[in-house]
């Protein structure tokens, strides 16, 4: 099985918003240097989930693990999300899809985040 990491954010009409989403990829890279790391976006930006997951699958890639760079589980994690998944696993039935949860709710990112507001005071 060859593995890849997607991180997906929702994306933003100022191609600046994507700078600290580039930032993480390419520390997350760092860490994991057999494993392609890559981005993918909700709306607004390319490439799309969907795009990315069938190049990696073109590139040979047979499981993806999925991991929201959301704060939380809005509605886009909840409803539209799951939808895409579907479809990823109907269009690509030979590859692995899974997805965590939104990484703002990981109590370690939370302990990380309360430590830099704090660090503000």
């Amino acid at each position: 099985m060859t593995r890849a990491l997607i991180l997906f954010a929702h994306g933003a009409r100022a191609a600046t918003w994507a700078a600290p989403f580039e930032r993480l990829r390419e520390l997350t890279q760092a860490r994991v240097p057999g494993v392609p790391v890559s981005l993918a976006f909700l709306e607004l930006m390319e490439p799309r989930l969907p795009e990315r997951v069938a190049e990696l699958a073109a590139q040979g890639i047979t499981a993806v693990t999925v991991v929201p760079v959301f704060l939380g589980q809005g509605g886009h994690l909840l409803r539209d999300l799951p939808l895409i998944v579907e479809q990823l696993r109907l269009d690509h039935p030979g590859m692995d899809v899974r997805v965590t949860g939104a990484v703002g709710e990981d109590p370690k990112v939370l302990a990380a985040m309360t430590d830099f507001c704090v660090a503000q005071l």
